[in-house]
């Protein structure tokens, strides 16, 4: 089973069970609150359940603003892609054609690293965000200063040996969307992106902008620490300068289907860089069964359906948003949260039994395409 594109609709009951999963990741899962909201032919519906707030106790509204993390990759993703069908750069160019210097030392080679490796992980720059003790010295970094933390250590791998999920490269990324364009990137995916889509609740803050705009989440954290008892910590202003273009932007369940709706089904990229998108490499030590392309990555469920789009974490905040390669049945889901309990072993396993009840419905009633 490859593809659930056909088997929306399948299902009898709206989506009843969607919500079921919702109420049990609150009551049985420990997380504050969930929201999800399911874009597809049929329209849109909207699932919450739980707290936005612990300590008002205000329920989660499918509006709510929160941070999305690692889902940020893909909207700048989408945004070189552009300037590579307007031919102002390409795949192939090396970062040094771009960055003189900039990626060099202790195995990095900006001389043999491509625009591509960056997009797909495959150019074995060292994840900055491994180095969690550099992390904590500044109160703001510059994507200059990540860098230079990623180069204080080796090489994962010679470029284009091997894979590993770096945030490292999407810095450099959103440092050569800068470059080519010679405009801040928060401008260019504005301008590109979130404008023309009319996404009113997604924005790339600023760096010295701690605060979530209303309404919004609050983001609850236990730093990961895995003892039940551990103390939970209001992490919702937030110094967001380390992630910037690797996990730095906001955004509301509806905006996220909307994006990846439009960008899986062909509506912000020229065909040729569609497929750039779409090209797929095998990951490693990432997310369990998946392939990643060009900022967005495809998940084989247990059940054997493939879904496509990105997850995003950052503290006291998870997020998913899968569906169709066509785009045109999308799930977004966040927890204010970065933690599960019960039988799930962090919000991920809620994620995939939410993809699963959504998607691979089909599989039981003989409706899954090949």
């Amino acid at each position: 089973m490859e593809d659930a594109t056909s088997v929306a609709h399948t299902r009898g009951g709206g989506h009843a069970s969607a919500q079921r999963v919702l109420d049990r990741a609150v009551r049985e899962g420990g997380v504050p609150g969930i929201v999800a909201q399911v874009r597809d032919r049929g329209g849109n519906w909207y699932g919450t359940a739980g707290d936005a707030d612990t300590r008002t106790r205000r329920v989660r509204g499918h509006d709510d603003r929160f941070r999305i993390g690692s889902i940020t990759k893909t909207f700048v993703a989408a945004v070189l892609l552009q300037l590579v069908g307007e031919r102002r750069l390409t795949p192939r160019d090396t970062v040094e054609q771009w960055l003189p210097g900039v990626l060099r030392g202790n195995g990095h080679d900006g001389t043999t690293i491509t625009v591509r490796q960056l997009l797909d992980h495959t150019s074995g720059i060292y994840s900055y965000t491994h180095d969690q003790a550099a992390l904590s010295k500044q109160e703001t970094y510059t994507p200059a200063d990540l860098v230079g933390i990623a180069l204080s250590h080796p090489a994962d791998f010679p470029a284009g040996t091997g894979w590993a999920y770096s945030n490292t490269n999407y810095i450099v990324v959103g440092m050569l969307i800068e470059r080519v364009t010679g405009r801040t990137l928060a401008e260019e995916l504005a301008d590109r992106v979130v404008r023309p889509l009319g996404l009113k609740g997604t924005s790339l803050p600023p760096p010295a902008d701690r605060s979530l705009p209303k309404p919004h989440a609050h983001h609850y954290t236990k730093l990961f620490s895995t003892d039940p008892d551990a103390p939970v910590h209001d992490v919702t202003e937030l110094e967001a300068s380390p992630y910037w273009a690797a996990g730095g932007m906001i955004s509301t369940v509806d905006d996220l289907t909307k994006f990846f709706s439009a960008l899986l089904g062909g509506r912000l990229l020229r065909p040729e860089q569609q497929r750039d998108l779409l090209t797929m490499v095998p990951t490693r030590d990432w997310l369990p069964r998946t392939t990643y392309g060009a900022g967005i990555s495809r998940l084989l469920l247990p059940s054997g359906t493939a879904v496509w789009g990105m997850g995003g974490a950052l503290f006291g905040s998870w997020s998913y948003v899968y569906g169709t390669r066509d785009g045109t049945h999308m799930l977004a889901v966040n927890i204010n949260a970065d933690w599960a309990t019960g039988h799930w072993e962090d919000p991920i396993g809620i994620f995939n039994d939410l993809l699963e009840t959504e998607f691979s419905y089909g599989c039981a009633l003989g409706f899954a395409s090949a």
